[in-house]
């Protein structure tokens, strides 16, 4: 285990802290402090999580059945190792599930990660769960059972036609229910010198956030669009075609 200051977890004053791992200083100042992550399934994606969690100062719990896996983690790694089954009881109670702040599922199988899932919230109560499921069809349907998951195939693919298609919206996330999402929608580059309300107004839309030169931002009342900046709107799913043409016409004439 790993030998870490504990500074992070400490209250550093009388009040509450605003969230679970969340700490704040006398001065009212608050950063997110140490808290401790269970992750079930030691491959590519479960070893990079965890070495990278660990960095940030975290205690890390990983749960393979093969104990070779963990040879992926290297020597630098200070967390906690467990072999086992992920979703069985006593594993996880090894991997001390009842002081976790958040577990991932993200083994091979699509039933084990689900089941360790359910198990971790709704026997241990653990809030913050997520599962890898290489089936979209089933990811869905687990989404909307309240089980967070990332459906590999669909994100992949997802994540091609964005880089790909010159025009057309490709939603970087949608709701449990598919309603609602957040996308990508070019707007023509004669809008470039208006401010972002402006656009907001003329199209009936509501922007998210920008992304220029590689940065995120969040336009506030006076942003301004500028030559090469990715738009990201929020919106109901059916109401896209209809963004997307909006979004490829000129602004009106002052």
């Amino acid at each position: 285990m790993s030998t870490r200051p504990e500074f992070a977890t400490r209250p550093l004053y009388a009040g509450p802290a605003p969230v679970p791992g969340w700490v704040c200083r006398l001065s009212g100042a608050c950063q997110y402090g140490a808290v401790h992550f269970v992750i079930m399934g030691c491959g590519r994606v479960g070893s990079t999580l965890a070495k990278s969690l660990s960095r940030h100062g975290h205690d890390v719990a990983i749960i393979d059945a093969e104990p070779s896996a963990f040879r992926r983690l290297g020597s630098s790694f200070e967390g906690m190792t467990v072999t086992g089954i992920g979703f069985d009881r006593d594993t996880l109670k090894a991997a001390r599930i009842d002081e976790a702040y958040a577990f991932a599922a993200v083994s091979s199988g699509d039933n084990s990660n689900i089941l360790a899932a359910r198990v971790a919230r709704e026997t241990f109560g653990v809030e913050h769960v997520a599962a890898r499921i290489y089936d979209p069809g089933r990811a869905m349907v687990y989404q909307r059972l309240g089980i967070p998951t990332v459906a590999t195939v669909r994100w992949t693919a997802d994540q091609m036609l964005q880089l790909i298609l010159p025009q057309g919206s490709v939603p970087a996330l949608t709701d449990p229910s598919g309603r609602v999402v957040v996308a990508q929608v070019p707007l023509a580059r004669s809008w470039v010198g208006r401010r972002i309300t402006e656009v907001e107004s003329v199209t009936g839309s509501r922007i998210a956030f920008l992304t220029r030169l590689g940065d995120g931002l969040i336009p506030g009342p006076d942003t301004v669009f500028q030559d090469g900046d990715q738009v990201h709107v929020v919106a109901a799913h059916d109401d896209l075609g209809r963004l997307e043409k909006a979004y490829d016409q000129p602004p009106p004439l002052h």
